[in-house]
């Protein structure tokens, strides 16, 4: 079956928005969790500033996750662009979680 024109593209926009909402927010919070586990370790904060520096720094990833979804060539690109780096995030942050004293 193949779909009109227009139809094809409105379908292509709305899985980009879905995929810059949900997708985004993912990969927001994996950076988020990411980045609050290792801040402590690399840089030698406390827990508290570096979950308050990877909140802050979240927004900047969702900002640039929402542009970059846009500016994929193609909406599948768009969701293995984000869900991929969040996927690979979320497991660091499983490995390095099992092992915070």
């Amino acid at each position: 079956m193949r779909l009109s024109a227009p139809l094809a593209y409105r379908l292509g926009v709305g899985s980009r928005a879905l995929a810059a909402i949900l997708g985004g927010y993912l990969l927001a919070a994996a950076a988020s969790a990411l980045l609050a586990l290792l801040l402590p370790r690399v840089i030698g904060t406390g827990r508290a500033d570096a979950v308050i520096a990877a909140t802050l720094a979240s927004f900047a990833i969702y900002t640039g996750a929402v542009i970059w979804v846009f500016a994929a060539r193609s909406a599948a690109r768009a969701w293995l662009g984000l869900l991929l780096p969040a996927a690979g995030m979320a497991a660091i942050v499983y490995l390095l979680y099992r092992n915070v004293p």
